[in-house]
């Protein structure tokens, strides 16, 4: 998948998330050498950048505890310092157990997702970082995390359940374009020696669609597909007859937002990138519906 569409991953404990989550660097594509520039610049001015690497080339991996202060994730001090999702910013800010962090910490990001900047407001001025970051989270069903799993039964209220999954507000789940289950592993496929595709040959593919986009936009402001507005959109994302149909049923059963809307129409055209169609297809269009939630979680 590109960067910057975000990614929520649901499932019970020790079904492998934080697995996936911390493999997600692995089939990033490589950065510019401008990323590379506005990265290094944020670590120099958080003073975080290690004393042997004049220039940061990997994507940033962050992992904040759910404890973080909101000063600590955002920015902030007398002398305002990046926070957690500038150093994050053209990489993953990975949150484990999502409804564990506080809510006034959650919905802070919301301004930076949409603005891929983040302002610091003090008496002497404000400081402005950049914030465009991949927020990956992951999340149980429940307090247990058991609710809805086929073999080992939940043992928390529907009362619970609800106040749970109500930590994470609908604006903020609205603005993930990718929600996906996480099941339990069956026994047979641990033990199985069969070896999964390398994340190699999955970066190839991701890079592949990056160079398209890059293409794509070349002249512009704009490095991929999620960084489109609703302009872009319009023009670049065009779709056929039956697959207008498709979005327009979706949007009334699913009872879509205008945000959600485009976040659609840009993740069906990285998917598209990703197999290497010119064109939006139904199925690309398809595959963009499935990951979009059908409840709060």
């Amino acid at each position: 998948m590109d960067i910057v569409h975000n990614v929520l991953l649901i499932g019970p404990p020790g079904a492998g998330k934080t697995l996936l989550a911390r493999a997600m660097p692995a089939i990033l594509p490589k950065m510019t050498i401008d990323e590379a520039l506005d990265v290094t610049r944020i670590y120099s001015v958080a003073d975080s950048l290690p004393p042997d690497t004049p220039l940061i080339r990997n994507r940033p991996f962050r992992s904040p505890h759910h404890t973080i202060s909101h000063a600590g994730l955002v920015g902030g001090g007398r002398w305002p310092r990046p926070g957690e999702i500038s150093l994050a910013h053209r990489g993953v800010l990975f949150l484990d157990e999502l409804p564990e962090f506080g809510l006034r910490v959650l919905e802070v990001m919301r301004q930076p997702m949409e603005d891929k900047v983040v302002t610091i407001a003090r008496a002497q001025g404000s400081l402005t970082f950049p914030a465009n970051f991949m927020l990956l989270g992951a999340v149980s069903a429940c307090p247990c995390g058991y609710y809805g799993d086929p073999v080992k039964e939940c043992t928390c209220s529907m009362g619970m359940i609800s106040r749970y999954q109500k930590r994470i507000s609908g604006p903020l789940l609205d603005r993930i374009d990718i929600h996906v289950e996480v099941p339990r592993v069956d026994y047979e496929k641990l033990s199985d020696e069969r070896r999964g595709e390398p994340s190699e040959k999955v970066r190839g593919r991701v890079q592949a669609a990056r160079e398209r986009q890059q293409e794509r936009f070349e002249g512009t402001p704009l490095t991929c597909n999620a960084d489109m507005g609703p302009a872009e959109v319009r023009t670049l994302c065009k779709i056929d007859d039956d697959s207008k149909s498709l979005l327009k049923s979706a949007m009334h059963q699913l009872q879509l937002s205008a945000r959600a809307y485009h976040r659609i129409l840009k993740l069906a055209r990285t998917i598209a990138d990703l197999e290497g169609s010119d064109e939006i297809q139904m199925h690309h269009l398809a595959e963009a519906l499935q990951y979009r939630p059908r409840r709060l979680l």
